[in-house]
Parts: C-alpha cells; sequence; structure tokens
C-alpha cells in the first residue's frame, strides 16, 4: 500500500550524537507508515534545541523524544518531524531497547501522527499503538509494547 505514495524527505543532523539512523533508513522507516503523499522536513537535534522547541511549542520545559508538526492538510501533506537523539539514547537504554529499533518506532510514530493518528484516548492509542507494531512487525523488529527486561 505504501509504495504508491510518495515522499520528499529532507534529512537534517543537528546534533553530534553518535549511531544516528541514515536517510536511507529513515526514508525505509517513513516509506512503511505512508498513507498518503507527504513532504517531510526530520530534524535530528540535541537536548538544548529539543527542550526549546517542546518548551516554545508545547509550553513543556523539557526535551522529549519526537515532536510532529503538521503544516497543512492539502495534498502533498507537510510538515516537520525533530528527533531529539539523546532522548532516544536514554529511553533505548533505560527500556532496554535496540537503539537502532526504538529510532524505526518513533519514526513511525511521527509518520502516522503527521498523518491525522492520535493517542489522546484509549481507543486512538490503541489504533495508533496496533498500526505502530504492525508497521514495525513488517519491517523486522520486535513490537515495541512488549516489556522487555
Amino acid at each position: 500500500m505504501s509504495a504508491m505514495h510518495k515522499l520528499s524527505l529532507a534529512v537534517q543532523y543537528a546534533t553530534n550524537a553518535k549511531n544516528l539512523p541514515t536517510r536511507p533508513q529513515f526514508r525505509r522507516w517513513i516509506k512503511a507508515a505512508l498513507q498518503r503523499d507527504v513532504q517531510i522536513a526530520l530534524r535530528i537535534v540535541d537536548e538544548a534545541e529539543g527542550r526549546e522547541l517542546n518548551k516554545n511549542f508545547r509550553s513543556k520545559d523539557y526535551a522529549t523524544n519526537v515532536l510532529t508538526f503538521v503544516y497543512d492538510d492539502d495534498k502533498p501533506l507537510s510538515g516537520d518531524v525533530v528527533i531529539c537523539a539523546p532522548i532516544v539514547e536514554k529511553e533505548a537504554r533505560k527500556q532496554h531497547k535496540d537503539l537502532r529499533a526504538h529510532y524505526a518506532h518513533l519514526t513511525i510514530h511521527a509518520a502516522l501522527h503527521l498523518q491525522g493518528y492520535e493517542h489522546d484516548n484509549d481507543v486512538d492509542a490503541a489504533a495508533m499503538e496496533a498500526r505502530e507494531t504492525a508497521i514495525l512487525l513488517k519491517l523486522g523488529y520486535a513490537d515495541p509494547y512488549q516489556v522487555v527486561t
């Protein structure tokens, strides 16, 4: 299904973090989640920029793992995704997850947000999590919602 949809993707690396996914990896993950044509600017940032963006746009004074900004609902849909590398690394370590798999999950999560998926209530969260899990399993990654100890 997603192979039919067009993706225009710009990836910006604005961090000195190591072990970051490559542009082709980000492209592969986003394409797997596409249900329509999209234009995305994906920016990988450090904690200071992540915190500033979260503070300015969500009034939350901390860096979060991923932010999604939708700019219009025209065709193609366009938006920005910001992933905070240090937060992703901390979460992967704390949750005993493979770093690449965690990046894949958060990238797919953001791509779904861009296309209208939400998780503000239990019904929407269950639908979004099921979609994320199905995409990740298809790509060869584990269910990101299984607790690993």
